[in-house]
């Protein structure tokens, strides 16, 4: 398998008044594509800030980012916005959802910038619906959807545009144990039986235990951990 994202010697510094935080330290990373990996890491470590640099939402200071075959520390912020429309598909910990909107327009949002006609849209949304099991909520607006619903309605709309590359951000920090199941489950269904590959923080060891390989970061550096298979 090629490599689809590859950091060398990331470092990134941040101002606070007068003082240079240097929050990554010479990173370097390959992630292949298919692969679904975790990022462990106490808050503060900057395991969001390394995800935001693959999801091209932040720019190192120093070194390079490559993703699917582009150098995005080299884009501008129009043409890096483009670039995250074609292959980022972004999973939050709190949905952020639409509250006016139901299930299938939330999820049809990333494709009002496409030129997909109004009568493929809708086909593209019925198809993410049914591929997260929530084809017969579509008309559902987030208030009368469970928290767990909610996060699938979001992980429809990360992927309603096929994106290369999936980032989920504590995707089931919000959640009970038995919906966090239900998406890491989603998210294991999707790696393996879609191919799509995803980068998922967390800061919980069962939720990394759904993932084919965890790293750690600590200090603003990565530690490698053995590979285990995914419960």
């Amino acid at each position: 398998m090629s490599n689809l994202v590859s950091l060398k010697n990331v470092v990134k510094r941040y101002q606070r008044g007068k003082q240079s935080v240097e929050v990554l330290h010479g990173v370097n990373l390959a992630i292949e594509q298919g692969e679904f990996l975790a990022l462990m890491g106490p808050s503060g470590s900057g395991k969001t800030t390394l995800l935001n640099l693959i999801a091209g939402l932040d720019q190192p200071s120093e070194g390079e980012v490559t993703v699917a075959g582009e150098r995005i520390d080299k884009l501008s912020g129009g043409k890096l916005a483009k670039w995250r429309a074609r292959h980022i598909g972004f999973v939050f910990q709190f949905y952020n959802l639409l509250p006016v909107l139901t299930a299938a327009r939330n999820v049809e949002v990333p494709l009002l910038l496409t030129n997909l006609s109004s009568a493929q849209r809708k086909q593209n949304v019925r198809a993410v619906l049914e591929l997260v099991g929530l084809a017969d909520r579509a008309s559902h607006k987030p208030n009368e959807l469970s928290g767990g619903q909610q996060q699938r309605v979001s992980i429809a709309r990360a992927l309603v545009a096929d994106p290369t590359l999936l980032v989920c951000d504590e995707p089931t920090g919000d959640l009970d144990r038995e919906n966090a199941e239900e998406i890491l489950r989603l998210l294991q269904t999707l790696n393996r039986e879609q191919g799509k590959t995803i980068i998922m923080v967390t800061h919980d060891p069962l939720a990394a235990d759904h993932a084919s390989r965890t790293l750690h970061v600590d200090k603003g550096r990565l530690v490698d951990s053995p590979v285990r298979s995914a419960a």
